[in-house]
């Protein structure tokens, strides 16, 4: 799939100079942010989704040190 955006001229240099110093096209700067971002916010859900099901369990965290010493280290 094919599509195109609107840049001002500075957001055009930024980008080309971007693209420029990672050796690779505007495309794929533009490409590979996308699917940065895509993954980040997948991530953040995943992520407070376990949290909230940890808050549901009523189980409680504790000091590292507590293990530590169950562990004699």
């Amino acid at each position: 799939m094919a599509f195109s955006i609107r840049l001002t001229d500075e957001e055009k240099r930024l980008a080309d100079s971007y693209a420029k110093v990672h050796a690779i096209s505007v495309g794929e700067a533009f490409k590979r942010a996308l699917f940065e971002r895509i993954e980040d916010e997948y991530d953040i859900t995943v992520a407070e989704e376990a949290y909230e099901d940890y808050v549901k369990s009523g189980k409680k965290s504790r000091p590292i040190e507590e293990l530590w010493k169950e562990l004699d280290l």
